[in-house]
């Protein structure tokens, strides 16, 4: 019975989306209905913060295997949600000199700008740079030339690559730039060829297959077909 209902629920706000995009007195529906979605979004925010506290306090107190990365995570989140719910600005404020930290939350020197460029910032970085490696050595692994479609894809790589760096640029240097039928055998030229024709091709093609599929799912949820959204049980 819950999941007919939340399915109905669902139906209904979506048509009632559709329908705002369409038919102007009734955008005023479309407004009710986000707001709704906030005031959702935020309960959901609110269970999925309990969960992190409730999941790394178990693992924790049970001292599993990498118990301190959850003291660790338990640390940050409550430091950030702290900062986030009071307000904490830069101290001291012009306006409020007597009233500590009561300067605005997000100017330079405030607990959040601290976090954000001391602990966000170079944590995402980092993050980055070891992508970096497991890219290359997934590259390294996967550009095999064992077909003919490999092959594409490994000439493709590396005509790509050394367009973009100066040994590249240095390889092809020979071939005179101001000549329009062989200007484009030039690395550089040849790799913005590629990424410019057909990656924006393969691209495109790629959007309109995403887009085709998210307009199939999205029908099929505002007709009850597809419930896989509201999970298992009743």
């Amino acid at each position: 019975m819950s999941r007919t209902v939340a399915a109905i629920v669902a139906s209904i706000a979506g048509l009632v989306m559709v329908l705002t995009a369409f038919v102007q007195p009734l955008e005023f529906l479309g407004s009710a209905v986000v707001d709704w979605f906030n005031v959702l979004a935020a309960i959901a925010f609110v269970l999925g913060g309990a969960n992190l506290l409730k999941m790394n306090l178990m693992k924790i107190s049970a001292r599993e295997a990498g118990w301190g990365y959850s003291a660790v995570t338990l640390a940050a989140f409550l430091l950030t949600l702290a900062v986030g719910i009071l307000k904490v600005g830069v101290h001291p404020d012009a306006l409020h000199p007597n009233v500590a930290f009561s300067g605005d939350k997000e100017a330079v020197g405030a607990p959040f700008w601290w976090l954000y460029e001391y602990a966000m910032s170079p944590i995402t970085s980092t993050l980055f740079a070891l992508l970096a490696f497991y890219v290359a050595s997934a590259a390294f692994r996967a550009f095999r030339a064992k077909n003919t479609a490999a092959i594409l894809l490994l000439g493709t790589a590396f005509i790509v690559l050394l367009g973009r760096v100066y040994v590249g640029v240095l390889i092809t240097s020979w071939i005179p730039a101001d000549n329009a039928w062989v200007a484009w055998l030039r690395l550089e030229n040849l790799s913005s060829i590629i990424m410019s024709v057909f990656n924006n091709a393969g691209t495109r093609a790629m959007m309109i297959g995403i887009a085709i599929g998210v307009a199939a799912t999205s029908l099929k949820i505002l007709v009850g077909l597809d419930r896989s959204y509201l999970g298992q049980g009743d």
